[in-house]
């Protein structure tokens, strides 16, 4: 007997495919960062000084913050595009990965209201790194987008 699958079960599945086929990618080897005495005089491409290096972000990473950048900037379309490629890899020259993950997890889940939400709100590195994004963003911004007509360094003059 074959069953008919009901409209409203489309995205519940969609969701489950899109979720198995992330599950099937297999993780990226982490690249150790710490360096000997005897190869501190000759830095490796995979070490960085200060945050890591700009490939150091993952393709996931990137195409998430590409998404919705374009989202908060009206939409899909090259412009947009090269704008937020430029904005994440000026952010990822600022932040590591890691700082990257929880301040974007920080920034997200900073609304959760009652006891859950006091795990985002409170440590003292959720204001750091929060703030150390927010400071990334606006150096991205800065750079990476075109300022609008009649305007000098971003802001209105009457």
């Amino acid at each position: 007997m074959t069953k008919i699958l009901a409209a409203t079960n489309l995205p519940a599945i969609a969701l489950t495919l899109a979720l198995a086929a992330l599950a099937a990618c297999e993780p990226q080897p982490v690249q150790p960062t710490v360096q000997t005495p005897a190869l501190a005089a000759e830095p490796s491409p995979t070490t960085a000084v200060g945050p890591q290096s700009n490939a150091a972000f993952t393709t996931i990473t990137r195409v998430e913050y590409v998404m919705q950048c374009m989202q908060e900037h009206g939409g899909q379309n090259y412009d947009n595009l090269y704008h937020c490629a430029c904005a994440i890899d000026t952010i990822a020259q600022t932040m590591t990965p890691d700082e990257y993950d929880q301040a974007v997890t920080f920034t997200n889940l900073f609304g959760m209201a009652g006891e859950r939400g006091s795990v985002f709100r409170d440590p003292p590195q959720s204001e750091q790194l929060r703030k150390k994004l927010k400071d990334a963003k606006a150096k991205a911004n800065e750079s990476c987008f075109p300022k609008s007509p009649g305007t000098a360094n971003g802001s209105k003059h009457d």
